[in-house]
């Protein structure tokens, strides 16, 4: 059954990326499918040790090396970066429609990537953090002529950054004396495969030092940690909400356990010292990174292009599409401007009360509060890209818990907003049946601790 999963599997990452558009949802959902099922067989077969999942996982990915990606257009501006950088023009000082529409064209290939990254991204400033830009940096110096020498270029780096995830995914797994195969639920997930090194999404590389990071905080060593987490927010901010979680991994006690503020800083001198240490670590890399392109207009600009994400984009959501329908049925009108900032703080108090008062003082428990966090700042966003999902499906290998994986398997059902090229819109039972799912999988498991087709290895 082994190696039938695996010639199956090799099939569709072949025929998917050449033959499938995004835009042919139901082939595309059962070639999905079809590795979804080929990769746990996969996972639990004895025979298979962790060296064969690692060469089986990385086969998949060198089967993705030459193609373009086809679900996502995100590239074009990874590219479009890439090659202002290497011409010394800043990035986040102009957006590519400035640049065409006054018939500028500042490096090569200009006309083809701004068609290719489509109205929506090129009226924007970059969002993408130099972390990043480095990544669209390097491809750019080997592929300043042509877009599939770039690609190839940035794909190699995500491999890479996955190869290291399962590494250091290990070495983790064995301080949390947790079964060393659970990696493979990232490393072999077809979502993974697909969506970050077939999409080119850079988050592989933000799991990979986080991965590094948290395995260096589990053996205490703040400062490496710090840095390491600081390189993973300036790849995406993402990881930067997960920052309150940690406070009671460094405290003995909670906050509420003292009558006073004094008396709590006295007791926890030497920790509070330590989780300021690993957050002023954390920030100041991130200024470090940001230093080279600092000036007011980078600070405004980045500013608005991040702030588009809480009041006008919307893909995706759960509870956000309930309280717009709410606020349909009150005003009349979308009501994103306001729910869109109301849900994100409600979800960033859960995640300040986590860490203040949950008891996080040893690693399970840390992690686990680190999926929980990261997962009710997911539910409470309006838009979910199906990449966000890397974080927390990377965070539950550390735990018992895997309806993220579920999750990142019935994720594909987003993709029927692209079923029409010409109509970008969602179909909003698709979202729901997504939901039902991923909450019928997460109820389940609390109630009854594991999944049984993840009770073996």
């Amino acid at each position: 059954m082994g190696f039938l999963a695996i010639v199956l599997s090799t099939l569709s990452y072949i025929i998917l990326p050449r033959f499938v558009p995004r835009s042919e949802f139901y082939i595309l959902i059962g070639l999905w499918l079809c590795t979804f099922v080929c990769s746990l067989v996969i996972i639990h077969n004895k025979k298979y040790s962790l060296s064969h999942l690692l060469l089986i996982g990385i086969f998949f990915r060198i089967l993705l090396i030459d193609v373009l990606p086809w679900m996502s257009q995100d590239y074009f501006r990874f590219i479009w970066d890439g090659r202002l950088l290497i011409k010394g023009i800043n990035p986040y000082l102009s957006t590519p429609l400035q640049h065409i529409s006054s018939n500028n064209f500042p490096i090569n290939q200009a006309q083809v990537l701004y068609e290719g990254m489509g109205t929506l991204n090129a009226k924007h400033y970059t969002n993408y953090p130099p972390m990043s830009q480095l990544g669209y940096f390097i491809a750019a110096v080997f592929g300043q002529n042509s877009i599939i020498t770039s690609v190839v270029v940035m794909r190699v780096i995500l491999i890479l950054s996955d190869t290291g995830t399962f590494f250091f995914g290990v070495k983790l797994l064995k301080e949390l004396k947790l079964p060393k195969k659970n990696i493979a639920y990232y490393f072999l997930n077809p979502f993974i495969i697909i969506e970050l090194i077939g999409n080119l999404h850079f988050e592989a590389l933000m799991v990979f030092f986080l991965v590094i990071s948290l395995y260096y905080l589990i053996r205490k060593k703040w400062a490496i940690a710090g840095i390491l987490l600081g390189i993973s927010v300036n790849v995406k901010l993402l990881p930067f909400i997960l920052i309150p979680v940690f406070a009671r991994f460094f405290l003995s006690k909670p906050l509420n356990s003292f009558h006073s503020l004094s008396k709590f800083i006295k007791s926890e001198k030497k920790n509070v010292i330590n989780y300021t240490v690993f957050i002023l670590i954390t920030i100041g890399i991130n200024v470090l990174f940001f230093a080279p392109f600092i000036n007011a207009k980078l600070i405004e600009n980045y500013t608005n292009s991040v702030g588009l994400w809480f009041s006008s984009f919307e893909f995706n959501a759960s509870l956000y599409y309930i309280a717009r329908w709410i606020g349909y049925q009150i005003t009349g009108w979308n009501v994103i401007a306001i729910t869109g900032k109301l849900l994100p703080a409600f979800a960033i108090l859960i995640i300040l009360c986590v860490g203040l008062f949950r008891k996080n003082e040893n690693p399970q428990k840390l992690l686990t509060s680190l999926l929980f966090s990261f997962f009710a700042y997911l539910v409470c966003s309006t838009t979910i890209h199906p990449w966000y999902l890397a974080i927390p499906l990377v965070l539950s290998c550390f735990t018992h818990y895997r309806f993220l994986w579920i999750w990142s398997c019935v994720v594909v059902l987003s993709y029927h907003t692209y079923q029409n090229p010409e109509q970008w819109k969602e179909n909003l039972w698709w979202v729901a049946l997504e939901y039902v799912i991923v909450s019928l999988a997460l109820t389940y498991e609390l109630f009854s601790k594991k999944v049984s087709i993840f009770r073996k290895y």
